[in-house]
């Protein structure tokens, strides 16, 4: 019987005990641990040439499936997204790249970097035995770090994965909050104004409110602010029906809803004790924007859905993601998606 040893990649006749050195069976070894060359990830983005995979199917590397082992979809889209950033992506084809980092004894976050890496290279894999992928060891050590917070049996919500998972990679790759930056911040984080004004209780006799007004606790805050995503509100879906007795789903430009973060447009914001008025204002824009926008509203009643279309984005899942280069903010075109 022939083994593999799978940290050494190395072919074995058990129980002669002899190792056998054969150049077809670099194909399996090439699937379990695939390598790029510096000239190879420069060409990705140049070629569009179907790989064929040895079960006979056609496929495009990097587009390709992961499984849905029992309820992981939720992740599997945030890391399709990921995998088709070219920046991001080409830093974690080539492992040289993440090594060396030292980290402390002991830590267990840095798995997340290696898996991540490990499953990058494979979606991209040319040479792949099917077209679709198991992101098995990612999420087992998503689970595993995220203190079993995100699970592969029970569903997550995507836009508290990617956010979670964006900053444990940033961590993990030795990036600080503010000085040490990473390929993650590089490549996505902005920053941002956020202006606060403090609201009187709405119950209050006018002459009281405007005297509260005054005070220095109720005038205008203005703090500066890094992100990662944007996260935009959708309209309020129209409860009335059209003639046909068919609920009417109403269509929003995606302009419309960036308008929060235009530095003018206010919103409150509502707490247990306090109200708040806040307004956005965008300074810098990362290479790569993410849109989240969060469809489902919960109550003590029941779950509802938005289902207001937007341009450009998936519809049918509980999180809208959106993932396009800051150099088509103008346009808003051609960005990347994933539900």
């Amino acid at each position: 019987h022939v083994f593999l040893n799978l940290h050494t990649l190395k072919f074995y006749c058990l129980p002669d005990n002899y190792e056998i050195i054969d150049s077809s069976l670099e194909d399996i070894t090439y699937v379990l641990k695939p390598t790029f060359t510096a000239q190879q990830i420069t060409n990705l983005d140049k070629q569009a040439k179907l790989s064929r995979a040895y079960d006979g199917t056609t496929y495009l590397p990097g587009i390709v499936g992961l499984n849905n082992i029992k309820a992981n979809d939720y992740a599997n889209a945030v890391l399709q997204a990921l995998s088709n950033v070219p920046p991001l992506r080409n830093y974690f084809l080539e492992e040289e790249n993440y090594k060396s980092i030292q980290r402390p004894p002991g830590d267990i976050m840095f798995l997340l970097v290696q898996r991540f890496g490990e499953l990058m290279r494979k979606l991209w894999n040319p040479r792949n035995f099917k077209a679709h992928v198991s992101p098995h060891e990612m999420l087992q050590a998503v689970v595993l770090c995220s203190k079993k917070n995100f699970q592969i049996t029970k569903q997550g919500d995507g836009v508290d994965f990617l956010s979670w998972f964006l900053n444990a990679l940033h961590s993990a790759l030795g990036g600080t909050k503010k000085k040490k930056k990473t390929i993650v911040t590089d490549v996505f984080q902005g920053s941002m104004r956020i202006f606060t004004k403090k609201l009187p209780h709405p119950d209050l006799p006018a002459e009281e409110k405007a005297q509260l007004l005054q005070n220095s606790e109720y005038q205008e805050m203005m703090v500066e602010s890094t992100f990662m995503y944007l996260t935009l509100d959708l309209p309020t879906a129209p409860l009335y029906k059209d003639e046909k007795e068919q609920l009417i789903i109403p269509q929003v430009p995606l302009f419309s809803i960036l308008a929060k973060f235009n530095g003018a447009t206010e919103k409150e914001y509502k707490t247990y004790k306090e109200n708040f008025l806040k307004r956005f204002q965008l300074t810098k824009l990362p290479p790569y924007l993410i849109f989240c926008i969060k469809r489902f509203t919960k109550n003590n009643f029941f779950v509802e859905k938005n289902p207001t279309i937007c341009p450009g984005w998936a519809c049918g899942a509980p999180v809208s993601l959106s993932l396009c280069s800051a150099g088509v903010w103008g346009r808003l075109g051609g960005g990347l998606g994933a539900s």
